[in-house]
C-alpha cells in the first residue's frame, strides 16, 4: 500500500483546495484524459436533464404537501428554504448515481492524472472488484444514514429553517468523500481508510467538497464538474501527501 498519510498542516489551508481545482481545470482538456472524460460527461448530461425535468414537474406539488396551511404566511421564507433543500438533495442524489455509473472511467482518469502531474509511471494498487463494490456500498450506507435525519428535519415546520445549512455541510463532506475515493482507491485504500484519512484534513476536505457542491448547482458547469472534480481531487491528494 502506498503512502496514505496526509499533511495535517497543509489540510488546514483551504486555498490548497482552490489551487487544486484551478490546476484541474488546466488539465481537463488534455488529450491523454479525453477518453476518460467524454463518456462521464454524456452520462451526466442525460441524468441531470432527467432530474431537472422531474423537479420542474413535482417541486410545486411537494411544497404544497409538506408546508402546512397555517405556515403559508411564511411562504416568502419557507419556499426558498424548501427549494434549496430539494435542490441540494436532488443534485447530491443524482451526482452519486452518475458517479456510480461512471466509476469505471474515474479510476482510470485519476491514475492518468497522477501520471501526468508526476511525469512518470504510477504504481496503482490492484483491488478485487468485490472489495471495491463493498466499499462503495459502505459509503452509500454511510451517506444515507446521515441524510435520512436531515430529510426528516427538512419536513418539520420550524426545524426545517436550519435544513439548508445542514444539507450544505453534509453535501460538502459527501462530495469530498465521493471524489477522493478514486485516487485513494488507486492507493489501495477502501472506505474506512478513506474516511479516516479525510478526517485528518477535514478543513481542506470540506473546502474542496463545498466548492464542488456549489459548482454542481450551476447549469452546464454541473455536466463537466464530476470528471473535473476527480482530476482535482487527484491533484489535491498528491499535494497533501507531498506538501
Amino acid at each position: 500500500m502506498m503512502n496514505s498519510t496526509f499533511d495535517k498542516k497543509a489540510g488546514l489551508n483551504p486555498l490548497l483546495a482552490v489551487q487544486s481545482l484551478l490546476q484541474g481545470m488546466s488539465l481537463f482538456m488534455r488529450k491523454e484524459l479525453r477518453k476518460f472524460v467524454l463518456i462521464p460527461v454524456l452520462i451526466n448530461l442525460l441524468l441531470y436533464s432527467a432530474m431537472l425535468s422531474l423537479g420542474y414537474v413535482y417541486i410545486g406539488a411537494l411544497m404544497a404537501q409538506f408546508i402546512p396551511s397555517w405556515l403559508q404566511w411564511l411562504s416568502w421564507l419557507i419556499y426558498p428554504l424548501f427549494f434549496i433543500s430539494f435542490f441540494v438533495v436532488g443534485f447530491f442524489t443524482f451526482t452519486l448515481l452518475a458517479n456510480l455509473i461512471a466509476a469505471p472511467f474515474y479510476g482510470g482518469l485519476s491514475a492518468k492524472t497522477q501520471q501526468i502531474i508526476r511525469g512518470d509511471a504510477v504504481q496503482i494498487e490492484e483491488l478485487a472488484l468485490s472489495k471495491v463494490l463493498f466499499s462503495e456500498l459502505k459509503r452509500i450506507a454511510y451517506i444515507l444514514s446521515r441524510a435520512i435525519p436531515i430529510v426528516i428535519i427538512s419536513v418539520i415546520p420550524g426545524l426545517n429553517l436550519i435544513a439548508p445549512v445542514l444539507w450544505a455541510v453534509f453535501a460538502a463532506w459527501g462530495m469530498s468523500m465521493e471524489y477522493f475515493a478514486y485516487p485513494l482507491e488507486n492507493q489501495g485504500l477502501l472506505f474506512k481508510e478513506q474516511r479516516e484519512a479525510l478526517k485528518t484534513v477535514r478543513v481542506g476536505a470540506l473546502s474542496f467538497g463545498g466548492i464542488v457542491m456549489l459548482a454542481l448547482t450551476v447549469p452546464l458547469l454541473n455536466i463537466i464538474m464530476p470528471p473535473l472534480a476527480v482530476i482535482s481531487a487527484t491533484i489535491y491528494r498528491d499535494k497533501l501527501v507531498r506538501h
